[in-house]
């Protein structure tokens, strides 16, 4: 509502309005780009919300202006009853799989048999294990996204996929008809939160990054998408109308230029090159923040991808070239059992440590005593190891002919391991719980989780500090946190006055979180 200067309320200009909502949507999809598709933000979360906040607003006062492309749509509407079905305007088609280097030596040989004296160029992406769906833009407006499905027709999970904050709702400059490809994926970050959160519950865990984001997109209530952060990174188009491009690598600069988080590309004009390529690649997929399992060979031309064609499956113009799994081998040496927060009771291998997927490992988690009883893994076993989506450690399989002598079976402790309570296991669960509310453990476990980046986020409340804050009896449950005074902090160890201070500060910061 707008006023006069003496007070008096006069009728508010809905062209007012509808300009401060253009200008805020355009601004908030700005710093989505930047956020998302640079990976360079450009203004505080804070005020990033704000904005967000003074959009929603406005849009529910004037629901008249609201806009099915709008930000505000990213957040998860309500839950649908099924999933439509959807025909792609060209088909999804599967690659070819290469695993060592002559089958890459082969795929050449095949393409330029069929180019005779034709110069080729190949580029070369990463592979994204995730979901392969498609997007569809009318005008530079999302209209509808899909998953692959059987390569012809797809499922309808538009809701989920405008949960994605990498992709836009409006492209950055119109194109007529665009009909985009791409792979969904959780970050590996997400993945070991969304694993941790549900062994607390006592649901089963996701055994990768891909099956946890293919779960997520074919959730029917976006909210439930929105709130695991998928990402997505496109790779071609599948379709399009007024688009011009002679070459892949110019369809994929074309797309980082219309707003999508597009794939990083090498270009090669020698097969050996690309064998090089991919074999020195190998390793940075360990350092990368989501899970890679190859590369993706592609002819650059189209008009020569358009001669090649393709057979019933796969196109002859492109191969993937799959990385063999990170394993290794190492012994048991101890299992362990750890009470979460939720009081489940969560067994642990302790290992001989062996280095997989670039760091060090020697523990993994076991998860409940059904996986133990159905891999028959025992104290002192040889086993294999694995890191599930390249970060878990996880015990795939046990040695049975290296076990030596007799072995006895573990079995979960009756007695819970932190407070001495009885434990139960309720029919149908595969989680053993603590039955004591008050169990130490999870008092510990809850106050880390409470004070973590995931939930209230204090800075400078870290387990060496609550540690201390427990031992000397200042509190007991997370209320308590916000009874400290600047005179039972300034005197724990390595907590100075500053600290205290930092401390105290970050607290009552942190009560303004939603």
């Amino acid at each position: 509502m707008l006023y006069k200067s003496g007070g008096e309320k006069v009728k508010e200009d809905i062209a007012q309005v509808q300009e401060r909502i253009e200008a805020l949507r355009s601004e908030i999809e700005a710093h989505n780009y930047h956020y998302y598709v640079m990976d360079d933000p450009i203004i505080s979360d804070a005020l990033y919300d704000k904005m967000l906040r003074e959009l929603e607003n406005l849009e529910k006062k004037h629901p008249s202006l609201a806009s099915p492309h709008s930000p505000t749509q990213r957040v998860g509407g309500q839950p649908g009853e099924g999933f439509a079905t959807v025909r792609h305007l060209s088909p999804m088609m599967s690659l070819a799989n290469a695993f060592e280097a002559g089958e890459l030596e082969d795929f050449d040989r095949r393409v330029r048999q069929a180019l005779p004296g034709e110069a080729v160029q190949y580029v070369v992406e990463p592979k994204i294990d995730g979901l392969a769906v498609s997007i569809f833009y009318e005008n530079g407006l999302f209209s509808r996204g899909a998953t692959r499905g059987d390569g012809e027709t797809g499922e309808d999970i538009s809701g989920n996929l405008k949960t994605i904050g990498s992709v836009p709702l409006r492209l950055r400059r119109s194109v007529q008809s665009l009909e985009v490809r791409g792979e969904a994926y959780m970050p590996k970050d997400s993945f070991a939160r969304l694993n941790e959160a549900r062994e607390e519950a006592g649901e089963p865990l996701f055994a990768n990054p891909r099956n946890a984001a293919a779960g997520t997109l074919r959730q029917l209530d976006p909210r439930v998408a929105a709130s695991r952060r998928l990402n997505l990174i496109v790779y071609g188009i599948g379709y399009s109308e007024g688009v011009q491009q002679q070459e892949h690598s110019g369809i994929l600069n074309l797309l980082r230029e219309l707003g999508l988080r597009a794939n990083e590309y090498h270009l090669f004009s020698d097969i050996n090159e690309v064998i090089k390529y991919c074999l020195d690649w190998q390793p940075r997929r360990f350092e990368l923040p989501y899970a890679v399992d190859g590369l993706v060979i592609k002819v650059n031309s189209l008009d020569q991808q358009q001669r090649l064609g393709a057979t019933a499956k796969s196109p002859r113009w492109a191969i993937a070239f799959k990385f063999p799994p990170e394993q290794a081998v190492t012994t048991v040496k101890n299992i362990f059992v750890r009470v979460g927060r939720t009081g489940v009771l969560t067994p642990t291998a302790e290992m001989d440590p062996v280095k997989i997927a670039g760091t060090t490992v020697s523990r993994a988690t076991l998860h409940n005593e059904d996986n133990i009883r159905d891999k028959d893994i025992r104290i002192g076993d040889k086993v294999m190891i694995q890191k599930a989506g390249d970060i878990i450690p996880e015990i795939i399989a046990v040695l049975p002919k290296e076990r030596k002598g007799e072995k006895s079976a573990w079995s979960m402790p009756s007695k819970c391991p932190s407070c001495g309570s009885s434990v139960t296991r309720a029919a149908g669960e595969a989680a053993v719980r603590c039955t004591n509310i008050a169990c130490p453990a999870q008092l510990w476990e809850g106050l880390i989780h409470f004070a973590s980046r995931q939930a209230m986020n204090i800075a400078g409340l870290g387990p060496a500090v609550l540690a201390q804050i427990l031992s000397r009896g200042l509190i007991h449950d997370p209320a308590d946190l916000y009874r400290l005074r600047y005179e039972d902090l300034v005197g724990l160890e390595r907590l100075g006055p500053k600290s205290a201070q930092n401390l105290l500060k970050a607290l009552e910061e942190s009560k303004k979180n939603p």
